[in-house]
């Protein structure tokens, strides 16, 4: 049986990418929870786990092109050094969020600094990486009234933002 839309999904993963390095993990950790049918993991993994059961296992392999997008030169610009605030020492490696002209948040990351000229890229993170996760379906509940009218999943106890 599916587990569906509007459940508070609770599990164990491990992300590892195309080599096996772990790229990030709930070990010794608190589990990860989810508000399912809300685009809130990977399509494709969210299809993967809506047919666990609690207490089962699974290896999820994801195509890039199924998880973040190949990775496209056209997300790669220079802009000038002007675009950012004064007060602000750039560095390679800093993220930032650019509003588009529709008002959508677009994340992107320094790659380089040369003079005045910056090298900004809006590729995701994992982008182009093939990706591989093994997940333990730890629990399944229904969402709360709160949770759905939040769009996401709270702490025990109720509202914590």
């Amino acid at each position: 049986m599916a587990i569906g839309q509007n459940k508070v999904v609770t599990m164990n993963f491990t992300l590892k990418d195309e080599q096996g390095k772990i790229i990030q993990t709930t070990n010794n950790n608190s589990p990860f929870q989810f508000l399912s049918g809300n685009q809130q993991i990977l399509p494709k993994l969210e299809e993967e786990i809506d047919h666990m059961i609690i207490g089962s296992k699974k290896n999820v392999k994801i195509p890039a092109k199924e998880a973040y997008g190949e990775y496209s030169e056209q997300a790669v610009q220079q802009v000038s050094k002007n675009n950012f605030p004064k007060d602000i020492e750039l560095e390679v490696g800093m993220e930032f969020i650019a509003n588009s002209t529709k008002g959508e948040q677009m994340p992107f990351v320094v790659k380089e600094i040369k003079n005045e000229e910056v090298t900004i890229d809006y590729n995701h993170p994992l982008a182009g990486e093939n990706l591989e996760f093994d997940i333990e379906l730890v629990d399944v509940r229904d969402a709360t009234v709160e949770e759905l009218q939040h769009g996401h999943v709270h702490g025990p106890g109720g509202h914590h933002h």
